[in-house]
């Protein structure tokens, strides 16, 4: 995973937070996550929960959808052998 697609990652978690805690709606959401574009916003929060911003909410508010879980944020990979510290190579 590159570190614009965790960041992405974590603005989506985010933004869902918000929607399903009732803070915000979709488009106020994504201006607070950083998104410019309420519409890129949708197409984005679509691709990686599977439906659009409004009904997921709707979906884990009501828990119509065992199915819908939030997807895991990988931690930081392990540092290189090389990075170690106290390790220097020559």
């Amino acid at each position: 995973m590159t570190p614009l697609q965790y960041q992405k990652r974590l603005r989506l978690l985010e933004a869902r937070h918000l929607l399903v805690a009732g803070q915000a709606n979709a488009e106020t959401a994504a201006y607070r996550v950083g998104y410019e574009s309420p519409s890129q916003f949708s197409r984005e929060y679509a691709r990686m929960f599977g439906s659009p911003p409004r009904r997921d909410a709707v979906a884990i508010r009501s828990g119509d959808d065992p199915a819908i879980t939030t997807p895991a944020v990988p931690s930081s990979p392990a540092p290189a052998p090389h990075a170690v510290r106290g390790t220097i190579r020559r």
